[in-house]
């Protein structure tokens, strides 16, 4: 948003770009274009990550986070709209520093260098502490009227938060989901017991909270509560399996891929032991599969037994 607002206040008229997949939004995104009155384009980048999350060249984070090849990419992506569309370049909200990993002054060089915009990839905010870019040097953006900020403090940016009016602006936090070491868990154990790239609904059911990988390899996802379970039923319509319970209340489960029959009843016994029998030694279990449907009934297994399966 302040980069934005310094290169108005050049008048100079842009485009926002937002990219979109099933670890990060546009919800932010939308709500600053409003505030800020500029037009918005929503990128879908679901593609692109889940192949870069298979090898990215520079790594990870703390989780699985490739920021610098993520960053890199999503620049390479609108340096290819700047060309479309006529722009004169791709600007930034980065700051020198302020973040460890992806802001450094190295990490920084290496985006640009990977993206491919040949100096056309300005960073308004810290402009004048990095290499003049050709919009600068070609008099289409005055330098002198750029920011020189870095660091992780924002007192800076506060500042001209309020030199530009702006009462209503997101948390340093990124909100991707690929920083959140729980949910990366998830997502590790799908690439691995995944041969090329997940697809990207499978992908979405890791925002479910219950994962199970059984001993014999099979995967369910079983649902925490009613709105859980109706959306996992709701997907046997489209030719997934999934298990529920038939005589008592209790969870709903959706099998992810092959199931061999030991995890099948596995599988059961873990509905069981969720679902409300009371003084019932066993559960009832209907499984609804492509190929047909049966019951049986199931002893519940120890918590003990499956906390060790949980992801």
């Amino acid at each position: 948003m302040l980069a934005i607002c310094l290169l108005r206040d050049q008048g100079i008229a842009m485009e926002g770009i937002v990219f979109v997949s099933p670890f990060f939004g546009a919800k932010s995104a939308r709500r600053a274009a409003a505030l800020l009155g500029v037009p918005l384009r929503e990128v879908d980048f679901t593609a692109d990550i889940l192949a870069l999350l298979r090898h990215p060249p520079h790594g990870f984070g703390g989780a699985m986070n490739p920021c610098i090849d993520c960053h890199a990419l999503m620049i390479r992506r609108a340096g290819e709209i700047m060309r479309a569309g006529g722009y004169a370049f791709v600007a930034t909200g980065e700051v020198l520093n302020q973040r460890p990993m992806s802001q450094n002054r190295k990490s920084l060089e290496t985006v640009a260098a990977e993206a491919g915009l040949e100096g056309r990839l300005l960073r308004p905010l810290s402009a004048q502490l990095l290499p003049p870019t050709l919009p600068e040097t070609e008099g289409t953006v005055d330098r002198a009227r750029l920011g020189a900020i870095q660091g992780r403090q924002r007192t800076e940016q506060f500042a001209l938060a309020k030199r530009f009016g702006l009462t209503e602006f997101p948390s340093p936090a990124g909100g991707c989901l690929l920083t959140e070491k729980g949910f990366c868990r998830k997502l590790r154990d799908l690439y691995d017991h995944t041969e090329g790239i997940p697809s990207a609904e499978d992908v979405a059911l890791l925002r479910f909270s219950r994962h199970f990988r059984l001993p014999e390899g099979g995967r369910i996802v079983v649902g925490r509560n009613r709105a859980d379970n109706q959306a996992l039923k709701a997907l046997a319509a489209h030719g997934r399996a999934i298990l529920h319970t038939v005589n008592v209340p209790g969870p709903t489960a959706l099998c992810i891929g092959p199931i061999s029959p030991g995890d099948l009843r596995r599988a059961a016994q873990i509905l069981a032991a969720y679902g409300d029998r009371g003084d019932l030694p066993t559960v009832t279990v209907r499984h609804i599969a492509p190929q047909g449907t049966e019951e049986f009934a199931v002893a519940p297994l120890p918590r003990e037994t499956f906390a060790p399966w949980m992801l």
